[in-house]
């Protein structure tokens, strides 16, 4: 029970932590409003599924032994994260102008989570750090991988939440232009930080 509660603890802690994943979509709460993002966010949940699957079987290990692969695995995320970054940075203040504006579809979810450094190094840590069923791998990835989709599932909510109640705060164009720009800067530099590493 006790590596149960700290696997849970270590969670929250790494997929809540802002990063890719979480900034950009409060961004889209923010830009687009709660409901309006639930495809993101369920297309970010299906997402992390996969990176735990390919954590977990080895596969990203094996890729990224490769020569040559890593270089432009992280070329393709970071081209990635600047268009990400570029949409929620001019996107309409809500309103009828956003109306006409597309918002991140369930597609865009499940790509920012493919190619979110943070998600690998995150489940890789969790995956590698706990066991909650011992001696027994196939059940102890299945637990793993139950509970953590259920703990993705919670902070992505509250992140999306927290992005709409800024919607509603700041409702006129230069303050919602300032949470956009300020949100693509912090996914930007969040991505920064996990290339480093």
């Amino acid at each position: 029970m006790q590596e149960l509660l700290g696997f849970v603890a270590a969670g929250f802690a790494l997929a809540g932590s802002p990063g890719p994943n979480t900034l950009s979509l409060a961004a889209t709460g923010a830009a687009f409003g709660a409901r309006r993002g639930i495809a993101y966010m369920a297309g970010l949940n299906t997402g992390m599924l996969a990176v735990m699957a390919i954590t977990a079987s080895g596969v990203i290990g094996i890729l990224l032994a490769v020569p040559g692969a890593k270089p432009a695995v992280t070329a393709a995320a970071a081209a990635y994260f600047v268009y990400l970054a570029w949409r929620i940075a001019t996107a309409p203040a809500l309103g009828e102008q956003a109306g006409d504006r597309r918002q991140p579809s369930f597609l865009a979810g499940v790509v920012l989570s493919l190619v979110n450094p943070k998600a690998y190094a995150a489940m890789a840590a969790l995956f590698s750090g706990f066991v909650l069923v011992p001696g027994r791998i196939g059940p102890d990835v299945a637990a793993k991988v139950a509970v953590l989709a259920m703990v993705i599932a919670v902070v992505n909510l509250a992140w999306l939440a927290t992005g709409a109640a800024l919607t509603r705060l700041f409702r006129d164009p230069p303050a919602n232009r300032a949470i956009n720009l300020g949100f693509a800067a912090l996914l930007l530099a969040s991505v920064g930080f996990a290339l480093a590493f």
